[in-house]
C-alpha cells in the first residue's frame, strides 16, 4: 500500500473502527496511543481501553501516556518516526510540537459535521437537540477545539429511534470508511482542505450531571431527545421521594382519558402503563431504574410499588 508510517491515536469505541480500517487497508501503522487504562466496576478493576485492546489484538505497539504534552510523550512519540498522525476521540488536545511533528500533518476523525458540534460529546448532544442530521469530518488538526482545516466530510441521518449508542456505532463505521478513502489525497498532497466559518460554530462540551437530570417543564418531544442522547451511557435521572430514579427508555405519549393541565412531572399509572407530565404534553416511560436496583419495563415496576395520589417525580 503505502509506506507511510502512522501513529494512531484513540480511546474508545467509536476509535476502533478507524484502527481496523487503516490495518486492514494496508498502512503501516507504527504505534498506537491511548489513555491510560481507568479502573472500572466495583472491584476497580483495571480496564484496556477499547483502542488498546484492538492494538494488542494487531500486533501494534502502544503507549499510554498521562498528559501527551509532557515532553517524554512527544518524544516518545517521535521515536516511532511518523509520516502522518490520525487521531479519532483520543481525548486529550494535541500540543504544538506534538502537531509539528509529522511531514504530512496531523489529521482528526471527529463525529460531527463541523463547525457545528465542536468538542467532545458531539454525537450525544447532536441527538440531545433535536437534530436528523449529523456525520463525520476528517481534519487537520489545530492548536484550537476541533478548528481545523476540513478535508472531506459524510453525511449520517439521525433516525427517531436512535440512540447515542447506535449513533455511535454508525459514525464509527462511517468515519472509517471515510479515512481509508481520504488518505490518498493526504499522502499525495492533492487534499484540498476548507477552512470552517467559525460564525457556523457551536460546542459539544463534555456531559455534566446537570445534562442528565430531567426537567419536566421541558417538552416531551425535548425530554425524549435528551434520554435517547444519554442511553447506554450515563441514562438521564430524576428524583423519586428524593431518591435517584434514572429512565432508559420513553416516548411522547397521549395519556389515556387525557388529564389535561397536569403540573409538569405528575406520574399518571393506566392499564400498566406509566406517564409523566412535561411542559407541553405527556411521556410515556418505558425502561426505568428506581434506586438500588436494575434497569426494568415500567410495566414491572409499577407491580411493585404503590403510587400515593398525586405523586411527582422531581422531588
Amino acid at each position: 500500500m503505502s509506506d507511510v508510517r502512522i501513529v494512531f491515536m484513540g480511546t474508545p469505541e467509536f476509535a476502533v473502527p478507524s484502527l481496523r480500517a487503516l490495518v486492514s487497508a494496508g498502512y503501516t501503522v507504527a504505534a498506537v496511543v491511548s489513555q491510560p487504562d481507568r479502573p472500572q466496576g466495583r472491584k476497580k478493576l483495571l480496564v484496556p481501553t477499547p483502542v488498546k485492546a484492538a492494538a494488542e489484538e494487531l500486533g501494534i505497539p502502544v503507549l499510554q501516556p498521562e498528559r501527551v504534552r509532557r515532553p517524554e510523550a512527544i518524544e516518545a512519540i517521535a521515536a516511532y518516526k511518523p509520516d502522518l498522525i490520525v487521531t479519532a476521540a483520543y481525548g486529550q488536545i494535541l500540543p504544538k510540537p506534538l502537531l509539528d511533528l509529522p511531514r504530512l500533518g496531523c489529521i482528526n476523525v471527529h463525529g460531527s459535521l463541523l463547525p457545528k458540534y465542536r468538542g467532545g460529546a458531539p454525537i450525544q448532544r447532536a441527538i440531545m437537540n433535536g437534530e436528523t442530521v449529523t456525520g463525520v469530518t476528517i481534519l487537520y488538526m489545530a492548536e484550537g477545539l476541533d478548528t481545523g482545516d476540513m478535508i472531506s466530510k459524510v453525511e449520517v441521518p439521525i433516525e427517531p429511534e436512535d440512540t447515542a449508542g447506535t449513533l455511535f456505532g454508525k459514525l464509527s463505521e462511517a468515519g472509517a470508511e471515510l479515512l481509508v478513502r481520504t488518505l490518498p489525497d493526504i499522502i499525495a498532497g492533492t487534499a484540498r482542505a476548507v477552512p470552517q466559518n467559525d460564525e457556523e460554530a457551536n460546542y459539544a462540551p463534555n456531559l455534566t450531571r446537570e445534562d442528565e437530570r430531567l426537567d419536566w417543564s421541558r417538552g416531551a418531544r425535548e425530554l425524549y431527545n435528551q434520554v435517547r442522547g444519554l442511553v447506554p451511557f450515563s441514562g438521564a435521572f430524576t428524583l423519586l421521594n428524593g431518591e435517584v430514579f434514572k429512565v432508559w427508555k420513553c416516548r411522547p405519549a397521549e395519556v389515556p382519558g387525557g388529564a389535561a393541565g397536569a403540573p409538569p412531572g405528575t406520574i399518571r399509572a393506566e392499564g400498566g402503563r406509566l406517564f409523566v407530565a412535561t411542559g407541553d404534553g405527556w411521556l410515556e416511560l418505558l425502561e426505568v431504574q428506581p434506586a438500588g436496583k436494575k434497569a426494568m419495563p415500567a410495566a414491572e415496576w409499577l407491580k411493585g410499588v404503590r403510587l400515593s395520589p398525586g405523586a411527582s417525580f422531581g422531588g
